[in-house]
């Protein structure tokens, strides 16, 4: 599989108010039905201030009577929120439902300030993990169930539907469907400290029979993709890979390499982006995020490896982007 773009993406910052999915239909519905009650409650609030200041005498003592007081600034806006609120979750409650037998699930843990991405089978068992991007198959839903592993963040890829929280030590769910193939960008969107703006993913959906080839693809162990004449390239930055001790920190299977504390890097050369959306990912990225991921992204629990030769950095650039 390559990281190519395929047609029908998204741009950057997400798109809000276009839903591209049956989850993301009603929420837009109670968006402007928020906006409209917003503006007709602006609007009453600006006539009756009009009136207060510069109305006739006697339209003015009405304003100001205690029974338009009691009506205007309790009852209504009781009565208003009262029905918005019981509206709102009605609407929107089978989003957010338990997953069914059946159902695809994709545990997705917020953490500081990236996305691990577990795959899951129906009993709900990891069966293969990947980082900062989600992969769906078109036209089928899929149930996020969402944690988080420090803080709370938010989940919200906003096409495909709402916005959900992550606390720690719960689990929320959500429900995705994407009715056309495409990137779908997402943002955390709740302040996480540090670098939570550059805390992106990307949902990419593909057509089913892409997504099982990609899923059968990603069960494997990691394999260098190389031509023969950058072997000797990858096979060196695969040994600075090893003598840096990156293997604490990440994992890529099949190798030495078994650290939990980072993304699993297994078949990074695949994905679309690095250090959670905020990067394309090829060589010359790869390269500068390990060279200085502190002055790409402040704060992230990635250390700079401003030691490593150009060479080197080169080498390890390389071998990354070839593990497909």
């Amino acid at each position: 599989m390559t990281s190519e773009p395929i047609p029908g993406t998204t741009r950057w910052p997400p798109v809000v108010l276009d839903p591209a999915g049956p989850f993301a239909g009603p929420i837009e519905t109670v968006a402007w039905v928020l906006f409209v009650m917003a503006g007709v409650v602006l609007a009453l609030v600006l006539a009756a201030l009009g009136v207060a200041l510069f109305g006739p005498r006697p339209w003015r003592q009405r304003v100001g009577a205690e029974r338009l007081v009691w009506v205007g600034g309790l009852a209504f806006p009781v009565v208003v929120l009262t029905g918005l609120l019981i509206y709102g979750l009605s609407t929107t409650a089978k989003l957010s439902a338990e997953p069914r037998p059946g159902e695809m699930r994709i545990r997705v843990t917020g953490e500081m300030w990236w996305w691990r991405v577990a795959y899951l089978d129906e009993r709900g068992r990891e069966v293969l993990q990947d980082a900062n991007e989600i992969r769906i198959p078109v036209g089928r839903p899929v149930v996020l169930e969402l944690e988080s592993a420090d803080v709370i963040h938010s989940f919200w890829a906003p096409r495909l539907g709402g916005k959900t929280d992550m606390i720690p030590g719960r689990r929320n769910f959500m429900r995705l469907q994407a009715d056309a193939p495409g990137d779908y960008q997402g943002q955390c969107a709740e302040y996480c400290g540090g670098p939570h703006a550059l805390m992106g993913l990307t949902v990419v959906a593909l057509e089913p029979e892409r997504f099982a080839a990609w899923r059968q693809m990603q069960a494997q162990e990691a394999k260098p993709v190389a031509a023969p004449q950058t072997a000797p390239l990858i096979e060196r930055g695969r040994q600075v890979f090893d003598a840096s001790g990156c293997g604490a920190c990440h994992t890529i299977r099949g190798t030495d390499a078994n650290g939990l504390a980072g993304p699993d890097l297994t078949h990074v050369g695949g994905r679309r982006t690095l250090g959670a959306g905020i990067l394309p990912n090829n060589q010359g990225t790869l390269a500068g995020w390990i060279a200085d991921s502190q002055g790409i992204k402040p704060g992230n629990r990635m250390p700079s490896y401003p030691v490593l030769s150009g060479r080197d950095l080169r080498a390890v650039a390389a071998y990354l982007d070839s593990l497909k």
